[in-house]
């Protein structure tokens, strides 16, 4: 891990590249909220934006599904990112940048969704366009496609990557076998292996990263992660323990199917956790459940950088202040965590056990 001033940084698998440990990302957010549209969403966009780069964040996370129609928000960061560029050209250096984005949906069209060669390229090229870029850093397949061959869809992004429309692919919840399945087709026929995966992985969402995909991290797959969703849609930032409040995305048309899993988690203890947790947070660290959740996640090496979401500039400087309290968190906290969880998965090996390295400076 490196730093630099107040942010850390680590390498992106095996790709060469350095991303920031916290990452912010455009889902659920701009092209989807009534005040997140249009050139209002320009305008929050590059007041956060500002604010993500100024702390150090370089990655900015995206997928052609996202926003209202599909491709909104990369739309609206393409012409924020322009601007800015103009505004501040050493700040916005596009050498200096880490500009991810996801193709699987990209419109109601047969053949507009998918892994099939034809909308590989199309959706690649749909995406550069409103992104207003000559090339992304880091491209995903954002779901395995069970109506595509995987070797179809290896040679399709290895052409993406050798085209110079990105410079890696990777994966977003493919299953370990699907990447080591990729992997391996890729290194057998000389083509680009996946170097990453975007899961989801929070306190209440972890056996996958921990133990399925614990082999992926060592070579020689050596994979990059780039967690989404590491407060649970906002679950675990506390908000939703005495009910849904007004103005949360739980309140959003198109995310209502969040109503129904909070109803769920009530049945199943986890808002009591969550209090529990959110009084830990308070008495050990003196700071948020969110800042803690998002700390928890930092703690485990083997996540390359949190995605965050935040929708204004007060919640985005909180979240950033997860830095500080993943300083001060060691093995002992980690424990008492975990004990507070009781989820530890089975032959767990992670955040403050037998596999996990502290947050730290590298000299």
């Amino acid at each position: 891990m490196y730093m630099s001033e107040n942010m850390y940084y680590r390498m992106m698998g095996s790709t060469g590249m350095q991303v920031s440990v916290l990452s912010y990302g455009f889902w659920a957010t701009y092209g989807v909220k009534n005040d997140l549209k249009g050139e209002k969403g320009i305008e929050t966009a590059m007041e956060l934006l500002r604010i993500a780069r100024k702390s150090g964040i370089n990655c900015f996370d995206h997928a052609e599904a996202y926003g209202k129609p599909p491709g909104e928000a990369e739309r609206i960061f393409g012409i924020a990112l322009s601007a800015l560029t103009e505004e501040d050209p050493l700040l916005w250096r596009r050498s200096e940048l880490v500009i991810t984005t996801k193709i699987f949906w990209g419109g109601d069209g047969v053949n507009e969704k998918g892994l099939s060669r034809k909308h590989i390229m199309e959706g690649m090229d749909a995406s550069l366009e409103r992104l207003g870029l000559d090339y992304v850093d880091m491209v995903f397949c954002h779901r395995p496609d069970p109506h595509t061959p995987t070797t179809t869809v290896v040679r399709a992004m290895t052409d993406i990557v050798r085209s110079g429309a990105s410079t890696a692919w990777g994966t977003s919840e493919w299953s370990a076998q699907q990447i080591t399945e990729a992997f391996w087709i890729a290194k057998s026929e000389g083509l680009e292996p996946p170097s990453f995966e975007q899961p989801q992985y929070n306190m209440f969402h972890r056996d996958r990263f921990e133990r399925e995909y614990f082999p992926l991290y060592n070579p020689p797959y050596s994979i990059g992660t780039t967690v989404w969703s590491p407060l649970r849609s906002g679950f675990l930032t506390g908000k939703y323990n005495d009910g849904i409040p007004d103005g949360s995305r739980a309140t959003v048309e198109v995310y209502s199917w969040l109503k129904e899993e909070l109803e769920e988690r009530k049945r199943n203890g986890e808002i009591d956790i969550v209090k529990h947790l959110t009084e830990y947070a308070k008495n050990e660290f003196g700071c948020s459940m969110a800042q803690l959740a998002l700390a928890w996640c930092l703690k485990n090496k083997n996540v390359s950088t949190v995605l965050l979401g935040a929708t204004n500039a007060e919640q985005l400087r909180e979240n950033i202040g997860c830095i500080e309290v993943a300083e001060r968190m060691d093995s002992s906290h980690m424990e008492s965590i975990n004990d507070i969880l009781g989820n530890r998965p089975e032959h767990w090996i992670g955040p403050g056990g037998s596999g996990n390295r502290e947050l730290r400076t590298l000299d």
